[in-house]
């Protein structure tokens, strides 16, 4: 697999089209950190780790509000092919504030309003609203 993060994103996003209340995901330390912050920002509803196969995996909650997914988009931005970096006055807005970016910085994975307070940028890894 050469892109880890655009997997469980993808299954977020197909388990969210099929109206499923969690999806299962290889654990990582980017996969945990990633989660982190959608579950913060009310994204998901949470997430914990499942110990139940040979390898660890992370059992994601998905939510929903009055039957619609509560992520409308979730794409990747920085791919393995195509690093995107960004300063931290230039970290894209998306939807007019409305989303968010996930970026990971040199003081952990963040979204864009946190990475914008603490005045670090890094890699943007995916966006969300």
């Amino acid at each position: 697999m050469t892109d880890p993060l655009g997997d469980m994103l993808t299954r977020i996003r197909n388990g969210q089209r099929a109206k499923k209340d969690s999806v299962l995901s290889p654990a990582s330390k980017l996969r945990t950190r990633v989660l982190e912050v959608l579950e913060r920002e009310g994204y998901i509803r949470g997430y914990s780790e499942d110990e139940t196969g040979k390898h660890k995996q992370l059992r994601i909650e998905l939510k929903y509000f009055e039957g619609e997914p509560a992520i409308k988009h979730l794409a990747r931005v920085s791919k393995p092919g195509r690093r995107v970096y960004s300063g931290s006055k230039e970290l894209p807005i998306v939807r007019n504030g409305l989303g968010i970016t996930i970026v990971s910085t040199p003081r952990g994975v963040l979204s864009d309003n946190e990475a914008r307070t603490q005045n670090v940028g890094g890699e943007v890894l995916a966006e969300v609203f």
